[in-house]
């Protein structure tokens, strides 16, 4: 069987210059950890299956690379390579704007191949915690983001009916901003993106 997939050669071949040779290394160190991964296509990116399960995926934005282990969360971190504070993010090395920052190969081959015997012993990841009805009515919505919303009567209806969980990622991002600027700019995105029917993470739906 082809463990390769032409879906991930097209999305190296037009990743921006820089990011390349980035992910060209990347998946030659993941087939070289283990030969019997399987590349996939998920959330429009490349994903690396074992046994059925994600192993990693990384993908290429306009300024750097994001490479992530599926069950970062429950691995051990002897290195210290997985820079991120919540490893259930998309990116678990950091910004990668080049090979240098990547960790040397050997670290890399062994983290994978961690990640690999995870899926050998059948371990997953534990569910999600379900938001109760009560704390889904705790949801707040910020002031500033009311009265944009209120300004644009298709982002507004659109915004109400969108699922709890969806709301909260727009909240969360709104308000985690570290500066004014950067709360304008993350807040006239929000509404464009809303009025589009688009939630926060839209780019990596499934397809």
């Amino acid at each position: 069987m082809n463990k390769q997939d032409i879906r991930v050669d097209n999305y190296i071949a037009n990743a921006p210059e820089f990011a390349k040779p980035i992910l060209t290394h990347l998946r030659s160190l993941i087939h070289e950890a283990c030969p019997e991964i399987e590349e996939s296509w998920k959330w429009s990116f490349p994903n690396f299956i074992y046994k059925g399960a994600i192993i990693c995926h990384f993908a290429a934005f306009k300024k750097h690379c994001a490479f992530g282990f599926w069950k970062a969360a429950l691995m051990n971190d002897d290195d210290t390579i997985l820079k991120t504070k919540d490893r259930d993010s998309m990116g678990n090395l950091g910004k990668i704007e080049s090979l240098n920052d990547l960790p040397d190969d050997a670290q890399l081959i062994k983290y994978i191949q961690a990640a690999v015997k995870l899926n050998d012993e059948g371990i997953k990841m534990p569910p999600k915690n379900k938001v109760s009805d009560k704390e889904k009515k705790e949801l707040i919505i910020p002031e500033f983001l009311s009265n944009e919303l209120l300004k644009n009567d298709k982002a507004n209806e659109i915004f109400t009916g969108f699922s709890y969980s969806c709301k909260k990622e727009y909240i969360e991002w709104l308000t985690e901003a570290k500066t004014e600027t950067t709360r304008t700019k993350r807040l006239q995105q929000a509404i464009e993106m809303i009025a589009e029917g688009k939630g926060r993470h839209w780019k990596y739906a499934m397809k």
